[in-house]
């Protein structure tokens, strides 16, 4: 067993490191992991998941590409950056589960390539709160930049943009939940994901999109399970909360390791005249993969597996 646990180690060099338990802000009695919750996160492979992408702008649906990366990584709890070695064993190395998603969707002539991380610990008795979360935007108009890192008792916000009203920002925010964490906190556990009404630091690639104010809100979260949908033909849950002017619904398998289905978020788009539309992705398919190493041309076979195109 002590061999199996060591070449496992070893096929995880980039992504692994060890794990214990976890809990959310709101519901402080924390739900126990699955058992296999090891086995499929610590397998030294990433999960990888397409979807296709109907995602709302100006005021019009355009179609694209839509990619969840789940990975579990050492990371450095002080410097809240990924340790260069795994093997790391002071108390500065935490185990986290890393969400990369990323938006691809063309825009008339211009394209948008859109990315958002969180670094959420996997051990939530001890560490309740995602480190970090970042996102990126780029289009032909430039690009904008927004960090959230965990302080002692709120978060650092630190905002780059081209456009003068947002300009360069540099502010802290209350520690309430944040939207981009709870992606990571459904594949812990679905039963841990707050409900009822909740403070909540909106999604940070809704922000970018609508050029909304980086402050909490207050939405009403709820978790249902139905039989079936236009996500899949067999029973599984929904996710969902409900602000003010958007919602937000998660599909996700009732199984471990709860694989998000797809989702839709409603909110006005476009200005001048906005439109109530409603952004859609449904999945294509799911692979495990160490595709950090899989880098040559012959890898890029591995797209058609995902049902991605090569851009």
């Amino acid at each position: 067993m002590k061999q199996l646990i060591f070449f496992v180690l070893i096929l995880s060099l980039v992504a692994c490191a060890p794990s214990n338990s976890q809990e959310t802000k709101t519901n402080k009695q924390a739900v126990e992991k699955p058992s296999d919750f090891n086995d499929y996160w610590y397998a030294g492979e990433a999960e990888i998941t397409s979807y296709n992408l109907e995602q709302a702008r100006y005021g019009e649906i355009h179609s694209g590409e839509a990619v969840l990366v789940f990975v579990t990584e050492p990371f450095s709890k002080t410097k809240q950056v990924k340790l260069d070695d795994w093997r790391d064993a002071s108390e500065d190395n935490v185990s986290v589960m890393k969400l990369n998603m990323t938006k691809k969707f063309l825009t008339g002539i211009y394209p948008y390539s859109m990315m958002m991380s969180t670094f959420t610990p996997v051990s939530y008795d001890k560490y309740p709160d995602p480190f970090k979360v970042t996102t990126s935007s780029q289009e032909w108009c430039g690009h904008t930049w927004m960090q959230l890192n965990l302080l002692d008792d709120n978060y650092r916000l630190r905002g780059f943009s081209y456009f003068e009203s947002e300009g360069d920002v540099d502010k802290t925010v209350p520690n309430v939940i944040l939207e981009d964490e709870l992606w990571t906190r459904l594949r812990f556990n679905p039963e841990n994901l707050p409900t009822g009404e909740v403070e909540i630091f909106p999604s940070t690639f809704y922000l970018r999109l609508r050029h909304q104010e980086a402050k909490p809100q207050t939405a009403n979260a709820s978790n249902l399970d139905v039989h079936t949908s236009e996500f899949s033909g067999n029973p599984h849950s929904i996710y969902t909360l409900e602000y003010e002017n958007r919602r937000l619904s998660i599909y996700y398998e009732q199984e471990f390791p709860f694989t998000i289905l797809g989702w839709e978020e409603t909110y006005m788009s476009g200005f001048g005249n906005p439109e109530r539309l409603t952004t859609k992705a449904k999945r294509i398919n799911t692979i495990k993969s160490a595709y950090w190493g899989k880098n040559s041309n012959k890898d890029r076979e591995i797209r058609k597996e995902l049902g991605l195109s090569i851009e």
